[in-house]
């Protein structure tokens, strides 16, 4: 929650975007991001700047050719998000950060209940006997 004693947590001013991962972000997410594949050229691209281009592209909701010129180039960052959504590195990453923000909320990182409304039990009758 956001309130006057933790604002500065939440100040992105110092990024060059909003959207940028901010060091301690980066030390949850890196560990995620598969090692280059073996055999090939090596990785010429900073792993954090293609994860810096999906967020921008995730959090403005831009065109992948409205892309900013200063991170890598979109067909780069499209690839890693097509290869990175296929091999489940997506999953993983979300997952991470789900349970990292429940644990600061003071809750346990998955959750220990669900709930289903009578919306969900609504649709769940139309699909058959």
């Amino acid at each position: 929650m956001r309130t006057n004693d933790n604002r500065g947590r939440y100040d992105r001013s110092g990024l060059r975007y909003p959207s940028d991962l901010t060091d301690e972000e980066w030390e949850i997410i890196a560990p995620l991001i598969p090692p280059a594949k073996r055999g090939g050229n090596k990785r010429t691209v900073v792993m954090r700047e293609i994860v810096n281009g999906l967020m921008y592209i995730l959090g403005t909701g831009c065109q992948w050719a409205a892309l900013p010129k200063d991170l890598p180039p979109r067909s780069t960052v499209n690839n890693y998000f097509r290869r990175w959504n296929h091999d489940g590195t997506l999953d993983r990453i979300h997952h991470a950060l789900y349970d990292r923000c429940r644990e600061m909320a003071g809750r346990n990182g998955s959750p220990t209940a669900a709930i289903i409304d009578s919306q969900s039990v609504k649709s769940a009758e139309k699909g058959g006997s």
